[in-house]
């Protein structure tokens, strides 16, 4: 069974930064594709950025040029660098992770930008 364990979550204000992490069980070099989305209260999950395990990067129009994902095989860990925080970035973010087909979800993590 997959794991993935999200942290960095919290309160900001705007134009302020966050770093949000994603700890998988397994090697990460394991999934085909890992990412994070966000969901906002009353509104559909949807995509911010995902890493193929080539090492190619798509990102929601929404975030281009302020929000970079990165990975770190030694550490499993998938990460979501978050700059110039926008009071419409509020959300629960998710880490998300396919393998083999699988779709695995974190349990998410709040984001809250306001001042």
């Amino acid at each position: 069974q997959v794991q993935l364990v999200e942290s960095g979550g919290g309160w900001v204000q705007p134009g302020g930064s966050l770093r949000l992490s994603c700890a998988a069980s397994r090697s990460i070099f394991s999934f085909y594709i890992m990412g994070w989305y966000s969901q906002a209260p009353g509104k559909q999950r949807e995509l911010v950025a995902t890493l193929t395990n080539g090492g190619t990067a798509n990102y929601a129009d929404s975030v281009k040029g302020r929000f970079t994902i990165s990975r770190d095989d030694a550490k499993n860990t998938v990460y979501l660098q978050m700059n110039s925080l926008k009071p419409e970035d509020t959300a629960v973010y998710y880490c998300h992770a396919v393998r083999l087909q699988i779709h695995y979800w974190g349990q998410g993590t709040q984001v809250t930008v306001s001042s």
